[in-house]
């Protein structure tokens, strides 16, 4: 198996009493993986959890083990609730400290701004002893990088920005590429198709996800790989058999 062939994945942990609660919709899920595909890492699990301690640390110990990387989203502000930091350290079994460059950003961040460095504030540079930081442009508080893991803000703006300065920082495989085939048909009519095409595209996963509107029953069909020439392959078979068995079909989905 060569380096490119190699299926590098990833677990992600949700962290927030307000996620479970309903109160914040989560949009953190979406974004990192589709950034993760992009940078050849396939996010193969995740856990929603609360600000709980025991939990995330239970959470931490597994999904760091499993994957080849793992992300959490949350708890990394600057009040009392905020104790992913304190969760992965304990799980690493090293201390927390206050990273100094962590401190330099945000001294320098909150020069002139109301209040200054607050000792909330100063909560933020707190980091797992021999963390390494995730840039933030965005509010100057980092993100942090300890062994596989890469602690994340919550904020999905935020998020949005440490994962910018993270891109090309792991090691991973092809991109994940995917097309989108869509189809007025239930899925339940084309399963036999969609399986076929699958088992004769050894590199493609071939995913159906249907849909109703406009009173009819329809379903996009998703092919992924990290080959393009046995991505478009896969779409030409696809859409082949749709035609044969005369149902209508529009490439780039529905």
């Amino acid at each position: 198996m060569t380096k490119s062939d190699r299926i590098w994945t990833a677990g992600m942990i949700v962290i927030g009493d307000e996620i479970l609660s309903g109160r914040t919709p989560d949009a953190n899920i979406a974004q990192v993986a589709k950034w993760l595909q992009v940078q050849g890492i396939r996010l193969t699990e995740v856990r929603v959890i609360a600000d709980d301690m025991d939990a995330i640390i239970e959470a931490v110990n597994i999904l760091r083990e499993r994957y080849d990387y793992l992300f959490t989203t949350g708890g990394i502000g600057p009040t009392h609730d905020d104790i992913t930091v304190d969760a992965i350290a304990a799980a690493l079994g090293v201390d927390v400290v206050i990273h100094p460059e962590a401190r330099a950003m945000l001294e320098a961040y909150y020069v002139g701004k109301p209040g200054g460095l607050t000792e909330g504030r100063l909560r933020m540079a707190r980091a797992p002893q021999g963390a390494d930081l995730i840039r933030n442009k965005m509010s100057g508080a980092p993100g942090i990088r300890v062994g596989n893991i890469c602690i994340l803000a919550g904020v999905p703006h935020i998020t949005a920005g440490m994962l910018d300065a993270l891109t090309g920082e792991l090691e991973g495989g092809a991109p994940l590429i995917s097309e989108t085939v869509g189809c007025w048909v239930a899925e339940s009519e084309v399963a036999g198709i969609l399986r076929e095409v699958e088992d004769g595209h050894e590199s493609c996963q071939v995913g159906s996800y249907p849909f109703f509107r406009e009173g009819q029953t329809g379903a996009n069909f998703v092919i992924r790989s990290t080959s393009r020439d046995e991505l478009e392959s896969c779409v030409d078979t696809l859409c082949d058999a749709l035609a044969t068995a005369g149902w209508d079909f529009t490439p780039g989905g529905i």
